[in-house]
């Protein structure tokens, strides 16, 4: 399943927003889960990020919910955002790539 979320945060908590989401993606490299791709990205000169998750089974039981440090991040966002995280799952109606990902 996928799911796309997104939000925006305080301009001036973007590096914070940074921080965090660094620890998270260490924290994911160290444990390695089964059956998780999960990217972030943040728009171009903005406080705005994207996040693409995909899991098998239900999102919310996804392996990096657990991680301590997904946690702290989920916590700071409550206070950190301007406009708090939408979801949406999201189905692919189709991939081009022509380079490597």
């Amino acid at each position: 399943m996928r799911v796309m979320i997104w939000y925006s945060v305080k301009p001036e908590l973007v590096d914070q927003s940074v921080e965090l989401l660094d620890a998270v993606y260490k924290d994911l490299e160290e444990s390695r889960p089964d059956g998780l791709t999960y990217e972030t990205f943040q728009l171009d000169g903005t406080a705005s990020f994207v996040a693409l998750i995909e899991t098998e089974g239900d999102p919310v039981a996804a392996p990096h919910h657990r991680l301590a440090s997904f946690q702290r991040y989920r916590a700071a966002l409550n206070a950190i955002c301007t406009q708090p995280p939408q979801v949406a799952y999201v189905n692919e109606v189709g991939v081009y790539r022509s380079v490597p990902a």
